[in-house]
């Protein structure tokens, strides 16, 4: 973990740990069932195409009103990465998006994880007050992990895929402005609350860098 790097929520079996460039030949093992892309699109990375994602992750967003939060999950019973999250933070909402490696697809990872990090969103550091994800109509693994987050579905639709959503009761003022430097997984802008000095972490997901980084489907 780099200085500075916020981790995420623990629960009952994981560890959300801040995104590294190093974690990346493991993750590519993690994502390289092509069954994974299938809602999708897109296809598996190697080892050197995501070291080389991983680094612009952790780079931060080009845009500074906009931050990036990855977390990577890490099974402790088994001591190895199972997925990601991530979420994408600009002036309040935050979008989601999660993988499970298809190993532990099946056991309840996915909404584990997306649960605590909803619970965790709007309170410090985070200051989000809407929780969104797009997810394809299909995929109906990832409408229980949305479900189970406390998303409901909207009747509004991007690039085919349903918007999900949940507003959160606000939990005080915030302000924002630039980062410190080597803010870890979280990267750009920083929502403060006025009660005291908080990061605001924001992360890519799967229709934000469309077209940029990589899509990163929802995987239950």
């Amino acid at each position: 973990m780099t200085d500075g790097a916020v981790a995420g929520p623990v629960t009952a079996r994981l560890d959300l740990l801040p995104l590294r460039e190093a974690d990346a030949p493991e993750m590519s093992r993690v994502l390289a069932d092509p069954a994974l892309y299938l809602h999708t699109g897109g296809a598996p990375q190697p080892e050197d195409a995501l070291r080389a994602r991983y680094r612009r992750l952790v780079a931060g967003s080009p845009d500074p009103a906009v931050r990036w939060c990855n977390w990577l999950l890490r099974l402790r019973a088994e001591d190895r990465l199972t997925g990601y999250v991530q979420a994408t933070i600009a002036a309040g909402p935050a979008e989601l998006a999660w993988v499970v490696g298809t190993p532990w697809q099946g056991r309840g990872l996915a909404s584990e994880a997306v649960t605590a990090l909803a619970a965790a969103l709007p309170d410090a550091p985070y200051g989000v007050t809407v929780l969104l994800a797009h997810i394809h109509p299909g995929h109906h693994a990832s409408a229980a992990v949305a479900t189970a987050a406390g998303l409901r579905p909207t009747a509004a639709r991007r690039d085919g895929e349903v918007r999900w959503e949940r507003r959160l009761a606000p939990r005080g003022g915030a302000v924002t402005r630039a980062p410190p430097p080597g803010s870890g997984a979280c990267r750009g802008r920083v929502p403060l609350r006025r009660t005291g000095e908080h990061r605001s972490p924001a992360s890519g997901t799967a229709t934000i860098w469309r077209g940029r980084m990589s899509p990163s489907p929802k995987t239950g």
